[in-house]
C-alpha cells in the first residue's frame, strides 16, 4: 500500500530527529504530492435546509473507498449540518450553486447541496 504524503512526512520528521533525513526522502514526498497526495479521495453530499454552513443536513449521500454508501431509513446521520462535517475534517469543494436554489416564485433545483472531501 502506498504511503500518503503525510505518513511520509511523518518518516522525514524521525529521520531528520536522527540526523538520518535524505534527500531522495523528501523528493518521494514532493513526487507524491505532485499525484495527489497518494490518499484515497471520499466525497460527502449534503443536502441543507438553506446556504448557511450552519443548516440542518437534511440529505445526505457518502462515497467512500471507490463505492457509494447506502443510507437506510433510521440510519443515524453522521452530521446535523455543515460545520458539524467541516469540523470533523471534511473540506468544502463546492457550495450551493445560488441559481438551484429553491424560491417560493421559481420551485426548482436541487436545493442547498454542499460537496465535501476528505483524504485518507
Amino acid at each position: 500500500m502506498a504511503q500518503t504524503a503525510i505518513q511520509q512526512l511523518e518518516g522525514c520528521i524521525e529521520a531528520l530527529q536522527e540526523s538520518a533525513l535524505t534527500e531522495e526522502q523528501l523528493q518521494a514526498v514532493i513526487e507524491t504530492l505532485r499525484r495527489g497526495g497518494g490518499g484515497r479521495q471520499e466525497l460527502l453530499y449534503l443536502q441543507a435546509s438553506h446556504t448557511s454552513v450552519a443548516a440542518q443536513v437534511i440529505g445526505l449521500s457518502l462515497v467512500q473507498d471507490g463505492e457509494v454508501v447506502e443510507q437506510h431509513p433510521g440510519d443515524p446521520w453522521p452530521y446535523e449540518t455543515v460545520l458539524d462535517a467541516m469540523n470533523d475534517g471534511w473540506r468544502i469543494v463546492q457550495f450551493p450553486n445560488l441559481a438551484l436554489v429553491p424560491d417560493e416564485n421559481r420551485p426548482t433545483g436541487l436545493g442547498c447541496e454542499f460537496i465535501l472531501e476528505k483524504w485518507r
